[in-house]
């Protein structure tokens, strides 16, 4: 099974994942509330363990580097897989956006362009991985996704300005993890060269290592682009997860109100006549 875009295996499991979010949406519609947030929550607990348990697969099974290195939380799907869970049984509304809209672009994009299974140099030995790849993924855009639609949770509009600073949040524990694996000597997260910036950069909490990451640079002020004193002041060094700080504010506020207008549409559609009310009323003074 070689995944390439655009494909059979491509297309296969995106029809997967959608007919895996509808079915359980039919299954799950008529059923209480309780019942809804126990399915949902189970298939989020399964997640973890299914986490844990690809440590009996290959790669990871036959590459103890990439067993050591991987095996923690330490990109946004890993992080989201292990605190979704804790998310979603809290009473947070906020955090709860932040499982929807994350879920949906983070687990969306990994669907739609599944970037792992594309860069499988050994794919015939490695399936079970890219099973897993489409599961955990799948999970993470279905189980949000159901979570609105099953009304256990309401998006508002008014609550996008809070869905970067939990991104943010969310990098911190990321960055928490690669240095907890560097000071255990599971990995050398930046090695020797202060400039490098080493293994699993994927959440780009370091600095810019491709196209995206570069693209999102350009939101960054050049204050956090360099080093501001000491031996090598004034050379290009991304302040670590600092750099991000004002492109996730400047990228994800906008695209997380484009689909908030989307899914809070009425209310959104109700305020803004109110405001439009509010405003001829006074000009009529």
């Amino acid at each position: 099974m070689i995944i390439k875009m655009f494909n059979f295996w491509y297309f296969l499991w995106i029809a997967v994942v959608a007919g895996a979010g509808v079915g359980l949406y039919y299954l799950l519609n008529n059923k209480t509330d309780k019942t809804k947030k126990i399915v949902l929550l189970s298939i989020l607990f399964f997640a973890i363990v299914l986490h844990f348990l690809k440590c009996l697969i290959p790669p990871y099974s036959t590459n103890q580097g990439r067993l050591y290195s991987d095996i923690f939380f330490i990109n946004i799907c890993a992080a989201n897989i292990c605190l979704f869970p804790i998310m979603f049984i809290s009473k947070s509304n906020i955090w709860k956006d932040y499982m929807f809209y994350l879920g949906l672009l983070g687990g969306g994009l990994a669907v739609l362009y599944p970037i792992e299974p594309l860069l499988k140099t050994n794919p015939e030995e490695e399936v079970l991985d890219v099973i897993r790849f489409y599961i955990h993924h799948g999970i993470l855009l279905i189980v949000p996704l159901l979570m609105v639609a099953l009304k256990l949770h309401t998006i508002s509009y008014k609550r996008v300005w809070a869905v970067p600073g939990c991104l943010l949040v969310i990098m911190l524990f990321i960055m928490l993890n690669q240095i907890i694996q560097s000071e255990i000597g599971f990995v050398s997260l930046r090695g020797d060269d202060i400039f490098k910036i080493g293994y699993k950069n994927s959440s780009y909490i370091w600095g810019p290592d491709d196209d995206i990451g570069y693209f999102i640079a350009n939101f960054c002020p050049e204050l956090f682009k360099t080093l501001p004193v000491g031996e090598f002041a004034g050379q290009e060094k991304y302040w670590p997860w600092v750099w991000l700080v004002v492109p996730a504010y400047l990228l994800l506020t906008p695209i997380a109100f484009l689909i908030a207008a989307i899914v809070d549409f009425k209310r959104l559609k109700k305020d803004l006549a109110f405001v439009r009310q509010v405003c001829k009323e006074r000009m009529q003074k």
